[in-house]
C-alpha cells in the first residue's frame, strides 16, 4: 500500500511523466527491451531519488523489465505530489510526500526498505545509511545498488575505507555519460531556472559567486557568464582554483568573496560553506542558495539563530534580517535550488544519467553473486551503449577505425 499525499493528484502526474517519456529516447528504447526481456523478473528495487517526473519515468522502465518498486523520495522538498500518486495509481508502492518532516522522511525511507529489497538505487546515500544501521535485516536481501550522486559516493568511499559497505554499489555519479553532461550541463541549466523563476530578478551586471569548481560548479559558472553576470569562484582544491582562472573567472576566499556577491550558490558536497562570518559581511539583499545534495553547505541553523527576524518575502524565499539591519535571502530553506525552486534537471539530460542508472541495476542482476569488490566503476561498456544510444537519437554518426588503423594502434612499434 502507497504512502502518498492524495490519489486523486494523479491525472497531473500522468500528464507530468507523458512528456517526459516523449523527450526521452534511450529510456524508451530501453523501456521496449525490458518489456521483451524481462531482466528484473522476480527482483525488488527500493528506489530514492528526487520524486518529480523523470524520476517516475525511470521507475515505469525498470516496472517494464519486471521489476517490483518501492519507491521514496531524496529530499522532502523535492517530491512532487501528483507525481507520487501517478505511480501509486499505476501500481508502484510508493512512500513520500512534499514537505514531509524528518520524522515523516525517515518513516518513508524504512517503509521503502522494509520489503526485502534486492536492487538499491540511491541518491546522496540515505537509503544505504539506513541499511547499515536501522535496517540491518534487510541486509541479506541485497545484491546491490546504485548510486547516483557525489555526495553519496563521498559517504560511501568512507563506508569503504572503513570496512563497513556490505553489498556492491556502482559509482554511477562517475560515469562519463553522467557526470560530464548531468552535472555540467544539467545542474549548470536546472541552478539558473530554479534561481531566475524563483526571484525575478536579473543576472545580467550582477556578481555570481560559486562555491566549488567541480563539474557542477563549472556547470553552474558557465550559465552565469552567459546571463552576464561576473563570476567568484571559491575553492580549497588549487587545480580547480586554476582551471577556473584559466577559464576567466575570480579566484579568492569566501569571506573576501562574501563583500562581493549579489548571488551565491553552493556546489561543494561539503558542510559550512557560509558561515555567520560570511552573513555578517554580505551586500543588502544578497541571494542565497544550495546545489549541493545536503542543506548544511550554508549554516541555516546559525543564520535562524543569529537573525533578528525572519519571513517569507516571496514563494520559497525567506528573508533574514541579520543583527547590522542588512537583509540577505535564502532559496529553498538552503535544499537544492534546482528541485526545491524548479523541476530539476532537463529531461534529455536525465535520459541519459537515467539510462546508465538502469543499465547499472541490470549489470548487478546479471553478475549476482560474482562481484568482490565494494565500490564499483560504471563499466565502459554501459557508459559507450549510453553514449551511442544518445547519439542515434540526434541522428549523429561518426567515424570508424580501418583494419589498418586498429593494427596500428595495436603495433608495438606505436
Amino acid at each position: 500500500m502507497s504512502i502518498v499525499r492524495d490519489i486523486n493528484l494523479a491525472p497531473s502526474g500522468e500528464n507530468k511523466i507523458e512528456w517526459v517519456r516523449r523527450n526521452c529516447p534511450l529510456l524508451r528504447g530501453l523501456e521496449s527491451d525490458f518489456l521483451a526481456s524481462r531482466p528484473f523478473a522476480g527482483k525488488r528495487v527500493a528506489l530514492s531519488i528526487h520524486l518529480e517526473a523523470k524520476t517516475a519515468y525511470l521507475c515505469k522502465v525498470l516496472a517494464a523489465g519486471g521489476a517490483e518498486m518501492f519507491v521514496t523520495g531524496s529530499n522532502p522538498l523535492s517530491t512532487q505530489d501528483d507525481v507520487a500518486a501517478a505511480l501509486a495509481k499505476a501500481g508502484l508502492n510508493v512512500y513520500a510526500w512534499h514537505g514531509a518532516t524528518p520524522e515523516e522522511y525517515d518513516a518513508h525511507i524504512t517503509e521503502a526498505l522494509s520489503h526485502h529489497a534486492n536492487i538499491i538505487i540511491d541518491d546522496g546515500g540515505d537509503l544505504v545509511h539506513m541499511l547499515h544501521t536501522k535496517l540491518q535485516g534487510e541486509l541479506p536481501y541485497v545484491i546491490g545498488g546504485c548510486e547516483e550522486t557525489t555526495t553519496g559516493i563521498t559517504r560511501l568511499t568512507a563506508m569503504n575505507k572503513a570496512g563497513k559497505l556490505r553489498f556492491p554499489m556502482v559509482k554511477v555519479n562517475n560515469a562519463d555519460c553522467k557526470h560530464l553532461f548531468d552535472n555540467r550541463y544539467g545542474t549548470g541549466q536546472s541552478v539558473w531556472d530554479g534561481i531566475n523563476r524563483t526571484t525575478n530578478l536579473i543576472v545580467a551586471g550582477k556578481t555570481v559567486v560559486v562555491a566549488g569548481y567541480g563539474w557542477c560548479g563549472k556547470g553552474v559558472a558557465m550559465r552565469a557568464k552567459g546571463l552576464g553576470a561576473r563570476i567568484i569562484v571559491t575553492e580549497i582544491d588549487p587545480i580547480r582554483a586554476i582551471e577556473a582562472i584559466m577559464d576567466g573567472f575570480d579566484v579568492m576566499p569566501m569571506r573576501e568573496a562574501a563583500r562581493l556577491g549579489d548571488f551565491f550558490v553552493t556546489v561543494t558536497g561539503c558542510s559550512g560553506v557560509i558561515t555567520e562570518g560570511d552573513f555578517t559581511e554580505m551586500k543588502e539583499g544578497a541571494v542565497l542558495c544550495n546545489a549541493g545534495h545536503f542543506d548544511i553547505e550554508i549554516d541555516m541553523k546559525r543564520l535562524r539563530e543569529i537573525a533578528k527576524e525572519s519571513y517569507e518575502i516571496r514563494s520559497n524565499i525567506t528573508a533574514y534580517t541579520l543583527p547590522n539591519g542588512r537583509h540577505i535571502y535564502v532559496l529553498g530553506e538552503g535544499r537544492l535550488v534546482n528541485l526545491a525552486c524548479g523541476d530539476g534537471h532537463p529531461a534529455e539530460i536525465m535520459d541519459m544519467s537515467f539510462a546508465i542508472q538502469a543499465l547499472s541495476a541490470k549489470y548487478l542482476v546479471e553478475n549476482e553473486g560474482k562481484l568482490t569488490e565494494m565500490l564499483l566503476d560504471v563499466p565502459r561498456e554501459v557508459d559507450l551503449e549510453v553514449a551511442n544510444r544518445k547519439l542515434s537519437s540526434l541522428g549523429v554518426r561518426l567515424d570508424t577505425l580501418t583494419s589498418e588503423q586498429e593494427a596500428y594502434l595495436n603495433s608495438s612499434s606505436v
